[in-house]
């Protein structure tokens, strides 16, 4: 079963998609949205689902580190709904506390990055690790 995380920010949604095992997590795209005018990306991801079979989904929450739901939690939450609406699909929330300044550190630290390139690819990093971080519990 094919696996899809997304990190769901205010202007991009980070995209990453398991392999057929449920072992590891790829990143695939960002997708350029915009939260106040309501396009959330729904038909390009559509695609990818479709592409990738995807049988599931797995949203980043990013929850307040006093394990709180603040405004970007609620907004994670409704993504998530959008998405059971549209697709019929299954999803399931991801503790996603600090998985983009762990992507942002490894850009920096262990591909030595520019900041230029770092915002490039962050949101998809940031979905590859909250997809890993789910399978990584599921076993």
């Amino acid at each position: 079963m094919r696996i899809m995380g997304l990190d769901v920010g205010s202007r991009t949604v980070g995209v990453a998609v398991s392999d057929l095992m449920g072992w590891t997590a790829q990143g695939i795209e960002i997708i350029k949205i915009n939260e106040d005018e309501e396009e959330f990306g729904i038909e390009r991801l559509g695609e990818i689902v479709k592409e990738y079979q995807v049988e599931k989904f797995v949203v980043g929450l990013p929850k307040n580190m006093n394990n709180t739901i603040g405004p970007r939690a609620e907004a994670a939450i409704y993504y998530g709904d959008l998405l059971i609406e549209t697709f019929h699909l299954p999803v399931e929330y991801q503790d996603e506390r600090l998985s983009t300044a762990a992507a942002e550190r490894m850009l920096i630290e262990q591909a030595n990055t520019s900041r230029a390139k770092r915002k490039k690819v962050i949101d998809k990093l940031a979905a590859v690790i909250i997809l890993q971080n789910y399978l990584d519990k599921k076993v």
